[in-house]
């Protein structure tokens, strides 16, 4: 019999490090809510090794539910396997003989950086008193973790999803210190549509009797609140896909031994049930409303004269492309972000049955892109200085 959940996923003290590194910022680090944390911990996973100046460093940021194992099978400390880990080695898009990668867990994130499961100013886990984030907080944390490990300027930074979002934060926040810039299935701001599955999923998290009022991380296994971080899976995970890949897949077929007509499940049911078991042993509901929210308050223009003049700062080689099948982000919102960022170029389509998930399920297409984008920022790189 399957154990019951953790109250949290979350990575925790004591817990086996992994292949992960930590940089602990001891000063305040400002919000843009006007609130601030009194110091953060960033976790953070390196491949490759550095050139002399830095100037081979590459940023690679996660998605919502990712982390900074980018590759590599689980094991002890690594509850998943590497979310890219077809695109990194030697010879690979990612390649570790020629970049240096740098993917840190975003701020607010459950596997080793600061966010609502860590130890609060008295020593407990933040919960519901975790400050609210916002992506440009993500990004201003990763600023400190790029300052620490000596990087001016990163060759490229590269993300898809939330950290698409993060990547053109980092190009219209601090151009200077940005190179190329590949963002895949990302808008320019969040729209309602997103915003409001976000909101039906926060909502099935708070209405779980064991979230507590957000103070549930000394529960017992099968006393958090697993079951509606599960609902909140199911339900994003179904914008994650595309009706027409599911039907394909699954269509009314029912799971082997059950019979939905006395009251077993289809196939499909099955498939949620799988993913959102898997979700609620490896995060923390707490990081998941966090970093859903900072997601609903992308907005490249707010505070910058709107979208187009925020784009504006940023002149570097670009590449932004989107997944055809995309019910999450679908690609107009790509092709409006393309069409506004000077120097991008056409949108580039990535044709996959499997919806927003396309940006990590199509390794050979995505992995064409970064060969593209991390092309430009060698050539960048090896250009002479202007006169």
């Amino acid at each position: 019999m399957r154990p019951l959940p953790p109250a949290t996923g979350a990575w925790r003290e004591g817990d086996p490090p992994g292949r992960r590194s930590w940089h602990h910022a001891e000063t305040p680090l400002p919000l843009e809510s006007g609130r601030h944390l009194p110091g953060v911990r960033i976790a953070y996973e390196t491949w490759g090794r550095p050139a002399p100046d830095r100037s081979n460093a590459v940023l690679v940021l996660h998605a919502l539910t990712g982390d900074s194992h980018l590759a590599g099978p689980a094991g002890p400390g690594h509850p998943a396997p590497g979310w890219w880990d077809a695109l990194t080695g030697p010879g690979r898009p990612l390649d570790t003989d020629r970049w240096f990668l740098v993917v840190p867990n975003a701020l607010g994130g459950c596997q080793g950086t600061t966010g609502p499961a860590s130890p609060g100013p008295g020593g407990r886990p933040w919960g519901p008193d975790f400050p609210h984030l916002t992506i440009r907080d993500q990004v201003a944390a990763e600023l400190l973790l790029a300052d620490a490990l000596g990087i001016d300027r990163w060759a490229a930074v590269v993300g898809g999803s939330m950290g698409g979002m993060r990547a053109q934060e980092w190009a219209v926040g601090h151009p200077e210190r940005t190179g190329a810039l590949l963002v895949l299935a990302a808008p320019a701001a969040a729209g309602a549509d997103q915003i409001g599955w976000s909101a039906a999923q926060a909502a099935a998290i708070r209405a779980d009797r064991g979230w507590r009022g957000g103070r549930y991380h000394d529960a017992a296994p099968g006393e958090g609140p697993h079951l509606g971080l599960g609902a909140a899976r199911r339900i994003a995970h179904l914008t994650y896909r595309a009706g027409p890949g599911l039907e394909a897949r699954f269509g009314r077929a029912a799971q082997p031994g059950e019979d939905p007509a006395d009251g077993g499940r289809h196939q499909i049911e099955s498939y949620l049930d799988h993913h959102a078991d898997k979700l609620t042993r490896r995060f923390d509901a707490g990081s998941y409303l966090t970093l859903s929210a900072a997601m609903d308050s992308h907005d490249l223009g707010r505070g910058r004269g709107g979208t187009a003049a925020a784009l504006a700062r940023y002149r570097g080689p670009a590449l932004i492309a989107g997944v055809t099948t995309d019910r999450l982000h679908p690609l107009h919102q790509q092709r409006e972000l393309a069409r506004a960022l000077p120097g991008a170029g056409p949108l580039a389509e990535i044709d996959s049955p499997h919806g927003h998930d396309g940006f990590l399920v199509e390794t050979g297409q995505v992995g064409r892109l970064i060969r593209e984008l991390l092309g430009r920022a060698l050539a960048q790189r090896s250009a002479p200085p202007a006169p």
